[in-house]
């Protein structure tokens, strides 16, 4: 019988959400602009896909999900959070994400700003929860934490980030700049979710290191394929204002590759991500229909 990604994503984004609004504070709890600005985003739709790669890939090695459900919410805090500073006015000055009014459009600049801010340390909050720490061997939180720290900081999303800003508007921008902003970027935190579910999960050393390189590859592939999907894809369908990269002169793949190079080498990098796990058994399944997905997905 052939896997079924659709129920696979849906069964794993209903027990993300049911533990995610179980870890996030109530809109009814002091201060409530900044709780109900971070539930907002939040709950505001999106595919879910860190935690799910990180809940797949504490699968593909044998683990227990419950190990690594924590793991994955605070995953979805961070990206979350990530996803509210990008939008604002000083960024990218976005209107729309995921279909809905951007946080700072609904809540204000500042607002928007403290609720970033709150959903990451609130996902220290629960990665470092002495209920974890009971429950999981101390040295894979430890371990973990380190991962996404590192992923999230100015080594990773953050430094990301900043080059892809400095290199707005640049017509010499080569395709080992790019590659930098879409490794930290996008990569760095899709990377750490699978590595951090391995290590969960239990890996041993060479299932984590297959896994890892998994993670790059799909990290790349994914923003690849959101890069093209901002040239070819409608507004209805990305839930954002289609070609914003264009319009704000972004360094994307597309713009130094042009749109059949880019697809090109986002299918290369799903190659070598399937190469990466096939020493792994049908458990780890999810994470291949994941990165044909990711090949093919329309939004």
């Amino acid at each position: 019988m052939s896997f079924d990604l659709n129920r696979y994503i849906n069964e794993r984004c209903e027990l993300i959400d049911g533990r995610l609004k179980m870890a996030m504070p109530d809109e009814n709890e002091l201060p409530f602009s900044l709780h109900k600005s971070m539930r907002y985003s939040t709950f505001a739709g999106g595919k879910r896909l860190r935690p799910i790669l990180l809940l797949a890939a504490c699968d593909a090695v044998g683990g227990d999900l419950s190990a690594a459900l924590p793991a994955a919410c605070a995953m979805e805090m961070v990206h979350t959070y990530s996803l509210i500073h990008d939008d604002l006015p000083a960024m990218d000055n976005d209107d729309f994400r995921r279909g809905n009014p951007t946080n700072h459009k609904v809540f204000g600049d500042a607002v928007a700003i403290l609720a970033g801010d709150a959903l990451l340390t609130q996902a220290f909050i629960l990665l470092s929860s002495p209920f974890y720490s009971s429950n999981v061997p101390s040295d894979r939180i430890l371990d973990v934490i380190h991962e996404i720290a590192y992923a999230a900081g100015s080594r990773g999303m953050v430094g990301g980030q900043v080059v892809d800003m400095e290199s707005e508007g640049c017509h010499d921008i080569d395709l080992p700049t790019v590659q930098y902003i879409h490794t930290h970027k996008t990569g760095a935190l899709i990377k750490a979710s699978v590595k951090s579910g391995a290590i969960l999960g239990g890996g041993d050393e060479r299932q984590i290191a297959a896994l890892n390189r998994y993670g790059e590859a799909i990290g790349l592939a994914f923003q690849i394929a959101d890069d093209i999907l901002d040239v070819v894809g409608t507004t209805d369908q990305l839930g954002k204002d289609a070609g914003s990269d264009q319009a704000r002169g972004k360094a994307t793949y597309p713009s130094v590759l042009g749109l059949n190079e880019s697809r090109r080498t986002a299918a290369e990098f799903i190659e070598i991500a399937l190469e990466s796990i096939s020493e792994l058994d049908e458990k780890a399944d999810p994470l291949r229909e994941i990165a044909k997905y990711i090949l093919n997905r329309k939004s």
